[in-house]
C-alpha cells in the first residue's frame, strides 16, 4: 500500500488541494486495503478449510476445520493487514498539495 500511495501522490495532492477532508484520504487508501483482504478472505478461507486434511497430522490438540481457531487466525490477518494499511493511509494525508503537484 505504501506503493500505491507513493504512485498517487499527485492525485491525492489534486484531492487534498480541491479540499477533500483528511478522513476522505484516509478512507480511499483503506477501502482499497479492504477490497484486498476481502478477497483474500474469500480465497483463502474456503481453500484452507479444503486443505486441512493435508495438515491432519501436524495440528496437535485441535481438530483440522476448527472453527474458533481459523476465525482468530482470519481476524488477526484482519487486524494486521488493516493496521498496515492505515499507515500509508495516514502518511498520505500529510501530503502537501504544492509539492504533489509539482513532483514527477
Amino acid at each position: 500500500m505504501a506503493y500505491t500511495v507513493a504512485r498517487r501522490t499527485r492525485e491525492i495532492g489534486v484531492r487534498i488541494a480541491l479540499g477533500a477532508a483528511s478522513s476522505d484520504v484516509v478512507w480511499l487508501v483503506m477501502r482499497e486495503v479492504l477490497v484486498l483482504v476481502g478477497i483474500g478472505v474469500a480465497i483463502a478461507l474456503p481453500a484452507a478449510w479444503g486443505l486441512t486434511g493435508l495438515v491432519k497430522a501436524q495440528l496437535y490438540g485441535i481438530a483440522p476445520n476448527d472453527p474458533l481457531s481459523m476465525a482468530l487466525a482470519t481476524a488477526g490477518i484482519v487486524v494486521v493487514a488493516l493496521a498496515a494499511g492505515y499507515v500509508p493511509a495516514r502518511r498520505a494525508t500529510l501530503v502537501d498539495p504544492i509539492r504533489a503537484l509539482r513532483f514527477e
